[in-house]
């Protein structure tokens, strides 16, 4: 049984590793909180990793936040991505890693790259301003892995996730995701009777959402693939807008209200849709509807807020 370490298992994607790489049975699972391993820190990573000698690693771990996080704490994101990525990507290869899996995101293309995103656009192009330097370290990482096979002759590669979602999500009222974030905003507005909630921006840019649990699957299929494409998007290949976005999560929430847009606030990129054609190419397609995914997200928000270990 080989044993898989996966870094930033007490975030929504890490803990959602963790919890399917444990029902493979295929697996010896290993975790590590920042008590014991701060991936920030070159020498704990380093001794953390010469200590346990995992057979694979999936780098989870990261500093993420929605546009408002990224736009007011651009320091603090670029400098403890990059931190990550290259102590982790690193501590691997010196501790005899034959496997990497390290995580990015839909933001690493540029701004007005052409629609839907192919993993060619990457740096051919300005990125989106509000999420530069988060793009720019996670662009990083991706670059150290490639260039790590290349030179190395070690299969360590990447997966680009779309827009995440699902259980354990960050319900910040400042600092979370835009669903989480409408989730909670539409829950306390029908919990207050508030007559009308306001979303950020225009409403027209159009967003791609991927379940966690999809995104999970894509990653122990690529682990299982001989020969993976450096980096690969993960996503469902469709949009919406995101009023269209904002209404569908009021209705899933139940709130009766009006629904207004606030154009005072940034609207980010104006489209971010991947091309998933090079992953379907290799077996893999997402299988939770976006519709079927909020449900659930819904659901795991309240039972969070009643047990009190909601992420707020």
């Amino acid at each position: 049984m080989k044993k898989i370490f996966i870094a930033g298992h007490r975030g929504m994607v890490g803990a959602t590793l963790v919890r399917q790489a444990m029902a493979l049975g295929a697996y010896e699972v290993l975790t590590a909180g920042r008590d014991r391993v701060d991936l920030c820190d070159q020498t704990s990573t380093f001794r953390f990793l010469a200590d346990e000698k995992p057979d694979i690693a999936i780098i989870a771990a990261a500093k993420v936040g929605g546009i408002h996080a990224n736009a007011t704490y651009p320091a603090d994101f670029i400098y403890e991505n990059l931190a990550i990525a290259a102590n982790s990507i690193e501590g691997c290869r010196r501790a005899g890693v034959g496997r990497v899996l390290f995580l990015g995101s839909s933001c690493i293309y540029p701004k007005h790259a052409p629609q839907p995103m192919t993993e060619e656009c990457l740096l051919t192009s300005p990125l989106e301003p509000t999420n530069e330097a988060y793009a720019i370290a996670k662009i990083a990482g991706l670059k150290l892995c490639q260039h790590y096979r290349a030179q190395h002759g070690l299969m360590y590669h990447s997966a680009m996730p779309t827009n995440l979602y699902g259980p354990g999500d960050n319900y910040h009222a400042e600092n979370s995701h835009v669903i989480p974030a409408l989730i909670r905003r539409f829950h306390e507005a029908k919990v207050a009777g508030m007559d009308e909630v306001a979303i950020w921006g225009t409403g027209t840019p159009r967003r791609e959402f991927l379940h966690v649990d999809d995104l999970a699957q894509a990653c122990f299929h690529l682990l299982g693939l001989a020969d993976p494409p450096d980096w690969v998007n993960v996503g469902t290949g469709e949009d919406l807008a995101i009023l269209e976005l904002a209404t569908l999560v009021a209705s899933t929430v139940g709130y009766p209200g009006r629904i207004v847009t606030d154009p005072t606030k940034p609207d980010g990129t104006p489209r971010k849709l991947m091309d998933i054609s090079r992953i379907r190419s290799t077996g893999w397609t997402p299988a939770i509807t976006l519709e079927t995914g909020l449900a659930g997200a819904y659901q795991d928000f309240l039972r969070s807020i009643e047990s009190g270990a909601a992420r707020l």
